[in-house]
């Protein structure tokens, strides 16, 4: 990693999300909560419909970073966001997410840090994702 250079695009990917993968994480994470699930529910609590995990965002926005690093997460030493934005996902056509990771800091004593940049639609829907990975 000492090649990196500030600014350097290190991943890309465009992440489709469905109604069946939301079922699937609710399953597994024991997170059932409606609103991940059921439009009508979702619609009664003011949203657009049904919106995807938080975490499961969370998590979908830094396998890039997992990816470019050989598939071993234990080069990761700390993950942080900000929930900004909900992430809606159509019945029918369900969503794209758009990550960017981006060098934002090296030789830096807490580790190299990567900035990812997680949109729908061009929107941001998670604020000052960071990502520390080792030397």
């Amino acid at each position: 990693m000492s090649d990196l250079q500030l600014g350097q695009i290190v991943a890309e990917r465009d992440i489709h999300l469905t109604r069946e993968a939301l079922e699937r994480y609710a399953q597994a994470s024991g997170d059932l909560n409606p609103i991940h699930l059921r439009d009508d529910i979702a619609q009664q609590m003011g949203l657009p419909g049904v919106i995807a995990h938080g975490m499961l965002t969370m998590g979908l926005a830094v396998q890039p970073v997992v990816d470019w690093l050989g598939g071993d997460p234990r080069t990761i030493l700390d993950y942080q966001v900000r929930f900004t934005r909900m992430v809606p996902v159509d019945a029918t056509d369900g969503v794209d997410v758009h990550v960017e990771a981006k060098v934002g800091a090296v030789d830096d004593p807490l580790g190299t840090r990567i900035d990812l940049t997680v949109s729908v639609g061009g929107a941001t829907v998670l604020g000052k994702a960071q990502v520390r990975v080792a030397p």
